[in-house]
């Protein structure tokens, strides 16, 4: 049976069917996984069944794996694997994996083991689409910016909501700390488009006071979280979604009322980011070599 991809909404997201991803790929399946990624910015495969082996050996077949995280602990015996877990917080803010290294992952995986009875989504969106969306002079704005990207910033959450356990995993968090800066306008490696490198770790606009780097980061964020741009996926048992983290941000919805809710996630080892005019990312502090090599 040849892969049929399904597209699931206009800008972003697609559902593939017609392959085994518990079994090895060939090449040509590879291809073609990755050319719908390129398009679709993010992928659903039902009814998979696989263990963290079986995860990390599909995420494989697109590039060396990270390590679970800089900071926090993976899973027990599998070094490569995190945990999403909703009882070791919740991550209900807009943002892209690991922005604040030098070198983000290329793409995720998230497989589901828990789901709640209801709620629970992830929300994907497009960054490629929103930078379609700006208006000319915002775009010409945004091509000519770099943020700093940061693990060591505020959750807008009130310090009477920071309880003793809250506290701990935050400072698990933060225990290396890392900032670096990226174009605001990133070019994805192998398509050529643009898209807007923002989300929660991207702090400050270099050259502009906090203030108005806020000002400025709400401003384009407006355009990346447009419900046109947002694939809203309703989790089910045995399902993995990948997606191109260099062109997308997401969004775990905490809807549920407390009911268990755990994905496991495994990354592939990304670039460094490269703006418009061909300037690479840099790093102001945290080595990360520890957690991801550096793709070609």
């Amino acid at each position: 049976m040849s892969i049929e991809i399904r597209k699931v909404t206009a800008h972003i997201g697609a559902q593939v069917l017609g392959v085994d991803i518990s079994e090895p790929l060939d090449a040509e399946q590879v291809a073609a996984i990755r050319e719908a990624l390129n398009v679709h910015k993010a992928l659903v495969f039902d009814d998979v069944r696989l263990d963290d082996a079986g995860q990390e050996a599909f995420a494989r077949h697109f590039g060396d794996l990270t390590t679970a995280h800089p900071t926090v602990p993976a899973v027990d015996g599998a070094p490569n694997v995190l945990p999403v877990d909703s009882e070791r917080g919740r991550a209900n803010h807009w943002h892209t994996d690991v922005t604040f290294v030098l070198n983000p992952p290329q793409a995720s995986t998230l497989r589901s083991l828990t789901v709640p009875p209801y709620g629970g989504e992830t929300l994907i969106a497009s960054s490629a689409a929103a930078y379609r969306d700006l208006p000319e002079p915002l775009r010409a704005l945004a091509d000519t910016l770099w943020a700093e990207h940061t693990n060591d910033y505020d959750y807008a959450v009130p310090d009477e909501e920071i309880d003793e356990e809250k506290a701990a995993q935050r400072a698990q968090f933060t225990s290396i700390r890392f900032r670096t800066v990226h174009p605001v306008v990133r070019v994805h490696p192998l398509t050529g488009e643009r898209g807007l490198f923002v989300g929660g770790f991207a702090q400050r606009i270099a050259g502009l006071s906090k203030d108005e780097s806020r000002k400025v980061l709400d401003l384009l964020q407006a355009y990346v979280t447009r419900p046109e741009n947002i694939l809203r996926h309703r989790w089910s048992p045995n399902q993995l979604v990948l997606f191109d983290n260099r062109i997308t941000q997401h969004y775990a919805v905490d809807n549920y009322d407390g009911a268990p809710r755990r994905l496991n996630r495994v990354t592939v080892a990304g670039d460094v980011p490269v703006g418009i005019e061909g300037k690479e990312s840099y790093s102001i502090e945290g080595d990360a070599s520890h957690y991801t090599s550096v793709a070609e």
